[in-house]
């Protein structure tokens, strides 16, 4: 059995049922789980001592929504809104292979540890050449991030009316047959599993119902969770209605997605009724702030979701809609955002972290994550507070992490691993990442690849 002792914590955000906030705080890890936590003289013994006595801890982050492989493709269609924008990356991401999407996922990760985030979830849905999501399992064994791979796929192409070019789409048979086959080989539904597989069609506008219906059923017989994108923005909104006479709500139950083995990306314009089934099903919700603003969807409700108990979880979206993939800076900007929609009290630091952290674990389906209690998966994050961003500010040191500058991870402990440590990312040299996949971005946009 191996200990690591976290002593003289300034603070401690718990995350727990009592939302508790320790000072001088201390937390035992033994192997993968905490074994306890507490205030004042510490255990005497373990294996490793680390003193935070100038940090503020909590849970570690989750990311529920990403595409990795658009790290490649930043800051391209600026002045687009969503369907602009992937008509002009479509072409650009057609000709990935599989070192693309393993270099990006890398990449990506990197930057998402080092924001203060512990587990992501991927949703991947370009295929083409010789892509497998195996690609990105690789990345995330290799980096030490807890990982969720949702297996997306785009089965109605331009020519049957859908969005993506009929050369990027797949054989429906196809997809369910590689979503069975990944659950079958990668998925861990343990306590403390590091991979989980997910169903994951992409979006209204590039897979049929039938799809959607058989992706239900497959997942629901492994016990899967499921995710896809909906209600993202009007063009969204009003392609559902005319393809399927349909308002986005509508078209998730009438396809089986709805329940708590669910969660839907965006949803800026999920009407009132919506909303309302989506808390009556226990149907989750990932908020995507800036990818949102960078595209003018609009503003997702999420105070109202989460008044009437919407599970909500935090998600920096595509690296190439956001440009960023800071998950910190996401419930920064979720919190601002909230109050540019409904005033000063439309979302509290406080809410913004619970959101990035136990709202995160339970739209993804996790009761061992998100929270710091005994038996708890040992996933901690630790921000130091004697940096210039956060000066006059330690007068409530959990909300300057909000408020103030979003700020590197000085300390990351995966399932019981330190995988940050002084600021540093362990497990890869990431200015070689950044060379190499700065040279695969170049080379893809210019067609080079």
């Amino acid at each position: 059995m191996t200990t690591l002792l976290l002593k003289n914590i300034q603070r401690l955000a718990t995350m727990d049922a009592e939302r508790r906030e320790l000072s001088n705080a201390w937390l035992l890890v033994q192997d993968k789980v905490i074994a306890g936590l507490g205030t004042g003289e510490a255990p005497e013994t373990a294996d490793r001592v680390i003193d935070l006595s100038r940090h503020v801890a909590l849970p570690g982050l989750i990311n529920t929504h990403h595409h990795m492989y658009q790290s490649l493709t930043r800051v391209l269609a600026q002045q687009g809104d969503l369907f602009d924008w992937l008509r002009t990356c479509y072409p650009i991401w057609a000709q990935m292979r599989a070192g693309h999407v393993y270099t990006a996922a890398r990449l990506a990760m990197a930057e998402l540890l080092l924001s203060g985030c512990t587990t992501a979830s991927d949703h991947h849905y370009v295929f083409s050449n010789d892509v497998q999501i195996e690609d990105e399992i690789r990345a995330a064994q290799e980096l030490g991030i807890r990982f969720h791979a949702a297996r997306g796929g785009m089965s109605v192409g331009e020519s049957a009316g859908g969005l993506p070019p009929d050369h990027m789409v797949e054989a429906e048979d196809h997809i369910l047959a590689d979503t069975r086959r990944l659950i079958e080989t990668w998925h861990d539904p343990a306590p403390q599993s590091m991979l989980q597989i997910v169903a994951a069609p992409c979006s209204p506008f590039s897979v049929s119902a039938d799809l959607m219906r058989e992706s239900a059923a497959l997942a629901r017989a492994y016990g899967v969770q499921m995710h896809t994108h909906l209600a993202e923005t009007a063009d969204d909104v009003a392609y559902s209605l005319e393809r399927f006479g349909l308002r986005p709500g509508d078209y998730a139950e009438d396809v089986g997605w709805v329940g708590d083995d669910v969660w839907h990306a965006h949803c800026v314009k999920l009407d009132s009724a919506a909303i309302n089934l989506f808390a009556r099903t226990g149907t989750g919700v990932c908020h995507c702030p800036s990818s949102n603003m960078r595209l003018a969807s609009g503003i997702a409700p999420v105070r109202e979701m989460l008044d009437r108990g919407v599970p909500v979880g935090l998600g920096v979206d595509g690296s190439a809609s956001n440009d960023s993939g800071h998950l910190l800076g996401e419930a920064r900007q979720a919190m601002l955002l909230q109050r540019a929609l409904g005033g000063p009290a439309g979302l509290s630091a406080r809410e913004a972290l619970a959101v990035a952290t136990v709202g995160g674990a339970r739209v993804l389906g996790r009761a061992d994550i998100g929270r710091i209690a005994p038996g708890m998966s040992a996933d901690i994050v630790a921000y130091r507070l004697d940096d210039i961003a956060l000066a006059g500010a330690l007068s409530d040191p959990l909300a300057a992490l909000v408020f103030c500058q979003p700020q590197r991870v000085d300390l990351s402990i995966i399932n019981g691993r330190i995988v940050v440590e002084d600021g540093q990312l362990l497990t890869v040299d990431v200015p070689r990442l950044v060379e190499a996949h700065n040279q695969l971005s170049l080379q893809l946009i210019r067609g080079e690849s």
